[in-house]
């Protein structure tokens, strides 16, 4: 609630503002308001870069990652019925046939649609979750090889 009195705070005040001085690359239609472009297609369209010292998403019943976890401990997971841990075999298939990751768009595909960045960071959240499963894997094996190493 308070983050939406804050942006429309901000909106009144561009607009108030914008019609007593009129800003350059700053236009308003249908509600919207579009900086650096004239057709916004969301409440707030900027073309261009945004400086900024903090972004917050709202997930707004996104899942987080802790399906890896609990698919990978319990081979269920509630939290996301779908997913599937693959093997690094199954990964590196995948890899070779179409040179990217699995769940996560190719690059012509980002260029093509961009990218939304809590999908992003929820994908690549996941990545790293099971990237942490195969280090702690790989772990265990080394530590059953030096123990095999220190009996001879």
């Amino acid at each position: 609630m308070k983050y939406m009195l804050l942006f429309c705070f901000f909106i009144f005040t561009i607009n108030t503002y914008s019609q007593s001085k009129k800003l350059k690359n700053i236009y308003s239609e249908n509600n919207k308001i579009g900086i650096g472009t004239k057709y916004p297609d969301a409440l707030l369209t900027v073309k261009g870069n945004i400086h900024t010292q903090e972004i917050m998403v709202d997930l707004n019943g996104a899942v987080t990652p802790d399906y890896v976890f609990e698919t990978y401990y319990t081979s269920f997971s509630g939290l996301n019925p779908t997913y599937r841990f693959l093997s690094l075999k199954e990964i590196e298939t995948f890899i070779k046939k179409n040179h990217h990751l699995p769940k996560i768009p190719s690059a012509k595909e980002m260029e093509l649609n961009g990218l939304s960045l809590k999908e992003m960071n929820l994908l690549l959240l996941e990545k790293i979750e099971e990237l942490t499963l195969f280090t702690i894997e790989q772990q265990k094996e080394i530590d059953l090889l030096k123990q095999g190493q220190t009996k001879k």
